[in-house]
């Protein structure tokens, strides 16, 4: 019965559509929000929060933040979107106390679902909605009713998309967070960096508290102008970042634990050395763990339990699939194992990150690359294929069920002005089986572009989040 009731409020709310595929109109309007949590009794009021903007590195910055607050001992909830598999990973709440890590049960995203729709649809045949909540807004009353009900401590909230008008942007944060800011979602934000900064900065509060690093000049102008006319007290998440060049102690160093590469450097947090061990691998990560850190010690100083020892431990123990994860996937046609890649590089900053972080651990005359490549329509396709595949022994355009996905051939035709024979497939299993077969020996494999494209790999091949 659980299994039913449960299905059909996935289903029911992938019948609300694909907002970003549509028109922004019906998206983008907080008082919806408010009237819908007014209705349901306030929930994103009844815990305390820390909410986060940017374009790339907002979920990384979470994930993290949610362990080192878990790791001090604090029922911690975490809101993140999009989802790799299921849709239960958006909203999740981890307890040392109780041991716990995970996202929401079936049976509880139903009884939430079945609450929040009969509200929603009451509040249209009254007349006080003029449509139904979208899919984002309905997932985010949801995740404030579950983290209201398990009574948690703190949460984390990652905002979907933009700031300014987002669905979360109804709570009052303890702590605003932007991470960096690119290009992305320009039909929906704006086509320059102004603009795109302009809505996450939508996230500052008069009087709050502002963590970030610099970044873009048009970003800092943007984000500085805000936090002054705010009143908001602006936290740079600098002494964090660690020295990048090689002479420095403090240097950064890759290694391997099991299958996991860990990026490893000591660190002054509040008065005392600790070192890092992050899984999450690459120079832009370290911004990201950067701004974790100086968030943590942001609520440290308003009485949360935090200290530089569970800091240390809480990124340790953090786990945010599909960020330059390594695994091995089938063997190659030689038999040996196929090393693979996954990353989340859905814009041309993630894939500049993306290309850095592949240029710094393999050598690509020893290990050739083999991508395995799929992206949404409304992405810039072009910019990224022009990034990425000159890194390429072989390129695999494939296409996951998604509206705004485009086909191999639309990815083929837009990486025109790249020289590379651009292979198609026509689903995510089939690029996997064909990358097995005509790869050379020691390559790599190297799955990106979309989310969605992560997202389907990982459930081909079995792996858990």
């Amino acid at each position: 019965m659980v299994s039913a009731s449960y299905d059909e409020a996935v289903t029911s709310m992938y019948a609300l559509g694909y907002e970003l595929a549509q028109t922004p109109s019906q998206k983008f309007d907080l008082a919806h929000m408010r009237v819908l949590l007014e209705a349901l009794d306030h929930p994103e009021k009844q815990f305390p929060s820390v909410l986060i903007a940017g374009t790339n590195g907002k979920g990384s910055t979470a994930a993290t933040l949610a362990a080192i607050l878990e790791a001090s001992g604090l029922r911690t909830g975490l809101y993140t979107s999009p989802h790799l598999v299921r849709i239960n990973e958006r909203i999740r709440i981890s307890d040392n106390k109780e041991r716990s890590r995970g996202e929401i049960g079936d049976a509880d995203f139903a009884s939430l679902h079945h609450s929040v729709e009969q509200v929603a649809s009451g509040l249209v045949e009254r007349g006080k909605l003029p449509w139904h909540p979208s899919f984002f807004e309905m997932l985010t009353a949801i995740a404030f009713l579950y983290f209201a009900q398990q009574k948690v401590d703190i949460a984390v909230l990652e905002v979907g998309m933009g700031g300014r008008l987002d669905a979360t942007n109804v709570v009052e944060p303890l702590v605003s967070v932007i991470t960096d800011i690119a290009l992305d979602h320009q039909k929906f934000l704006g086509d320059t960096i102004t603009e795109i900064a302009r809505e996450k900065a939508g996230i500052i509060r008069r009087a709050g508290v502002v963590v970030t690093l610099p970044q873009q000049p048009q970003a800092n102008d943007v984000i500085g102008n805000a936090i002054l006319d705010a009143g908001a007290r602006g936290v740079n998440a600098v002494p964090y970042v660690p020295p990048v060049s090689p002479g420095s102690p403090e240097y950064v160093q890759r290694d391997m634990v099991g299958d996991r590469m860990i990026s490893r450097y000591p660190l002054q947090v509040m008065g005392k050395e600790i070192v890092i061990e992050t899984p999450l691998v690459g120079r832009h990560q370290l911004r990201n763990v950067a701004l974790a850190i100086a968030t943590a010690e942001r609520l440290a100083a308003q009485g949360f339990p935090v200290t530089a020892e569970s800091i240390e431990r809480g990124i340790r123990q953090t786990r945010w699939s599909g960020r330059f994860q390594i695994f091995h996937g089938p063997v190659l046609e030689d038999g040996t194992p196929q090393e693979c890649i996954l990353d989340v590089a859905h814009n041309p900053a993630g894939a500049w990150t993306l290309r850095s972080t592949l240029s710094a651990c393999y050598n690509q005359e020893e290990r050739p690359l083999t991508f395995i490549f799929g992206a949404m329509r409304d992405k810039a396709i072009g910019e990224m294929a022009e990034i990425l595949f000159p890194l390429a022994d072989r390129v695999i355009a494939t296409h996951v069920d998604n509206p705004r996905a485009a086909t191999p051939e639309e990815i083929r035709v837009a990486a025109g002005r790249v020289a590379v024979n651009i292979e198609q497939a026509g689903n995510v299993s089939a690029a996997i089986k064909l990358a097995g077969k005509g790869s050379r020996t020691n390559s790599v494999t190297v799955i990106t572009g979309s989310i969605y494209v992560v997202g389907e790999a990982m459930r081909v091949l079995g792996l858990k989040i």
